[in-house]
């Protein structure tokens, strides 16, 4: 298991870079999206099934569904990989 932490002051497209360099499609991952509001991280996990622009798509989910977009990424943990 290995863990990525997003440093707050990335741009998008630096975080797409660090997590395509972290992770790779077919990996089962947990990502952690920072809450603004100050209450408990928000976690997902899934299958990590594109890591397209603007997003992580984790199980062929869009943002809508679940998937969650670079900006809002703070941690990703790899939890298995293909």
């Amino acid at each position: 298991m290995t863990q990525l932490t997003i440093p707050p002051e990335v741009d998008d497209q630096e975080a797409a870079k660090l997590v395509r360099d972290h992770i790779e499609v077919g990996d089962t991952v947990e990502v952690r999206e920072s809450d603004r509001t100050g209450s408990d991280d928000v976690a997902t996990t899934g299958k990590v099934t594109s890591i397209g622009p603007g997003y992580l798509e984790l199980d062929g989910n869009p943002p809508t569904e679940g998937s969650p977009r670079y900006d809002e990424i703070h941690t990703v943990v790899k939890l298995e990989s293909e």
